[in-house]
């Protein structure tokens, strides 16, 4: 119950974090764009937690416990406060273009850039499905094993490819296309991400070395 309750706290918190970069530079409530992505993000990490405190609390935990601070890497610490600046300056951004009008969008854009963010989040899911290890921090866990079936068996960084479609969604739910100039910034980032990821594994997790001469793509099938 005290996992559930964190859960929900850490959503809602979230949530206001996010209201408040898009509202603040909106200039208005009346932004349905905003309402709309607010209430989809919302309501799928809502869900995935609450399934997670159910099927498995220890990921959760693993989850729950993510940023700057809690990445032991230097270059993780670096990596990802990098990755946290661009995601809330494309917020901030994309609802600048909404309050001044630099760029004209149609509506179903946002209902393509809402349908991404729903996609790119159950993509992470299945992975959570999957790879009970699938921390938000960059370390290797007691117990950790190589997994190699299921989206791991398509490219070994499933969970970011997931997070590259939301991140895509973002601004286009939002009705932004300056804000998806954000996109080209977030592609570099997740790729030092993986690059620093895989030489811990590769030192420290058994099997790793052999898993990445069978699965030859990080992201993204037949690119890299």
């Amino acid at each position: 119950m005290q996992l559930l309750t964190r859960t929900v706290r850490t959503a809602i918190i979230g949530l206001l974090a996010f209201g408040l970069l898009i509202f603040a530079p909106a200039g208005t409530l009346d932004y349905w764009q905003g309402w709309t992505f607010l209430l989809v993000f919302g309501l799928l990490t809502i869900s995935i937690g609450l399934y997670l405190a159910l099927a498995n609390p220890a990921l959760l935990e693993r989850r729950i416990r993510a940023g700057p601070i809690a990445e032991t890497r230097l270059a993780q610490k670096i990596i990802i406060t990098m990755a946290f600046t661009a995601f809330c300056l494309m917020l901030i951004v994309s609802s600048l273009d909404h309050r001044f009008g630099w760029s004209q969008s149609p509506a179903w854009l946002s209902v393509i850039g809402n349908t991404l963010v729903a996609f790119g989040l159950m993509i992470d899911l299945r992975v959570f499905r999957e790879n009970s290890y699938g921390a938000s921090t960059i370390e290797k866990m007691e117990g950790q094993e190589v997994i190699v079936t299921g989206p791991y068996a398509v490219v070994r960084h499933p969970m970011y490819v997931g997070v590259l479609i939301m991140t895509l969604g973002t601004p286009l739910a939002l009705g932004s296309w300056w804000g998806a100039l954000f996109v080209t910034a977030t592609i570099p980032i997740l790729m030092l991400r993986i690059l620093d990821e895989e030489t811990m594994l590769r030192e420290e997790l058994m099997g790793y070395e052999a898993y990445t001469r069978n699965v030859r793509y990080r992201l993204l099938p037949g690119v890299w």
